[in-house]
């Protein structure tokens, strides 16, 4: 499975951006696949996961704020951001699991897209 994920951009606080996640690979429909974000300075961390019976998870800091979503025949995963903050500045990249289940670590994680850099302005 190969991953794409692209739409970060420059924002003002309060902005919202829509980040999308394309993948190759007939499995796709298959995987959970989540989003993390890395911060300056800071250890990468999740924000969002999706399973394939359209199951979520959020971290604390983005719930009510961030929404995952699927569209398994465009093998594609999208995170909605609203109401963007400062601190959601960070390298946005999303991945792919075939664990059971929701994982939330880097570790369950096997398919990786390179990164997209979202900067959230005061």
């Amino acid at each position: 499975v190969q991953l794409q994920a692209f739409g970060g951009g420059l924002v003002q606080a309060g902005d919202s951006l829509r980040l999308t996640c394309a993948a190759s690979g007939r499995t796709f429909s298959m995987l959970t696949v989540g989003w993390f974000r890395q911060a300056p300075g800071k250890e990468r961390e999740f924000v969002a996961g999706i399973m394939w019976t359209n199951r979520q998870g959020y971290a604390d800091s983005v719930k009510g704020r961030f929404t995952i979503s699927r569209d398994n025949a465009k093998n594609t995963v999208y995170l909605q951001m609203n109401s963007l903050k400062p601190e959601d500045t960070a390298v946005y990249y999303c991945a792919a699991s075939g664990r059971l289940g929701l994982p939330t670590t880097q570790a369950a994680y096997d398919y990786w897209g390179q990164g997209t850099e979202v900067t959230v302005s005061s």
